[in-house]
């Protein structure tokens, strides 16, 4: 399953700098004739691809991007410095759209692409340019162009970096609410998110993943039933589980181990690959519960699951422990980064190293 993640931004080109009229003046020299120099080209926008960067978060905040504007001729036959080329990072994977027209102007596929999406203006030229036998002091210049202008539209199709697992109401839709700017709905029945929902956790700028709040599976889910097969398709394509289980059932006949085990046993059933697959246990409504209840209830789920990989208590309504957790999930996620690009490396050296 994908997930789109938009963005629209401004994006302006610098203008050309405008040519200038001057004469020489110089003791001695009462007619020195014209010596207004030309202005400088304005800087171009370009967008390039970045694999450092996986959303489109950073474009919520900063919407207009322009390119520096070049500058006016001097006397002397000095010519405007160009303004510099404005590069904007994007992910890899963006189409960019113009947003006026619909045309889709690009398509960065591949890391280091890069594309022109404004063109600056050019410069304009001083008095010296118009020197002639018959015009011998000019006083025409030209003014530089406009740089181009536009609305762009980024689209990024974006697999979710963690996915959130657990029985319907165990918390995931509470748990994305708090720890990004998704807004899934969330009410105390079961199934209350029918469709993914997408949120990104930010850690400043070029530091972010993205967390997927995924309906809720049931028994059957590798079958098709309810939303489960979407659900398990979706799964595959994450790099980190979470699975979230509720503390505090209002059922008390309710076994939080064995609805875990209920899950693992989906998964296993609909990929051996996705069973295998790195999860951490997240143990919810820390708060519903007193400190010495949890810990007992905490001690008993993890014997019974005979659990050995990373455990957390949290409270997705209060706030508690999401902080690390998310923390320790950005930490995570860098260093699986770190070892694909890596593994990528090894290969391309590979498959071009002499025989």
């Amino acid at each position: 399953m994908k997930f789109v993640d938009e963005a629209t931004i401004r994006v302006e080109a610098g203008d050309g700098g405008n040519g200038c009229v001057s004469f020489r003046r110089e003791k001695f020299i009462p007619k020195g004739g014209p010596d207004g120099g030309d202005g400088g080209d304005g800087g171009s926008v370009y967008l390039i691809a970045d694999e450092g960067l996986n959303t489109l978060v950073d474009f919520r905040t900063q919407r207009i991007h322009r390119a520096q504007r070049g500058k006016n001729g001097m006397g002397r036959n000095r010519t405007g410095r160009s303004g510099e080329d404005l590069y904007i990072r994007v992910p890899v994977g963006t189409r960019v759209y113009d947003e006026a027209t619909g045309e889709e102007m690009g398509d960065l596929v591949e890391a280091g692409e890069v594309l022109r999406v404004d063109r600056g203006g050019v410069h304009g030229v001083g008095n010296t340019r118009f020197k002639s036998s018959t015009n011998r002091a000019p006083r025409q210049f030209t003014e530089g162009t406009p740089g181009e202008r536009r609305q762009l539209r980024l689209e990024l199709v974006v697999l979710a970096d963690v996915g959130l697992l657990g029985m319907p109401n165990a918390g995931k839709s509470s748990l994305i609410r708090k720890v990004s700017s998704a807004r899934p709905k969330v009410a105390d029945y079961p199934f209350t998110t029918l469709y993914p929902n997408l949120g990104v956790v930010r850690f400043g700028e070029g530091r972010s993943f993205v967390i997927a709040d995924i309906p809720g599976v049931i028994e059957g889910a590798a079958e098709g039933a309810g939303l489960g097969l979407r659900f398990l398709k979706h799964l595959s394509r994450t790099r980190l589980l979470l699975h979230l289980v509720d503390m505090a059932p209002v059922d008390p006949e309710v076994e939080p181990a064995e609805e875990v085990r209920r899950i693992e046993q989906e998964l296993t059933r609909y990929s051996e690959d996705l069973a295998a697959q790195e999860r951490w246990l997240v143990l919810n409504k820390k708060d519903l519960l007193s400190a010495k209840e949890f810990e007992r209830r905490r001690a008993s789920i993890i014997q019974a699951l005979h659990w050995e990989g990373p455990v957390f208590a949290i409270s997705a309504i209060t706030g508690e422990g999401t902080g690390d957790l998310m923390a320790r999930l950005m930490e995570r996620l860098e260093t699986l980064r770190a070892a694909e690009a890596s593994a990528e490396t090894v290969e391309a050296e590979e498959a071009w190293s002499p025989i």
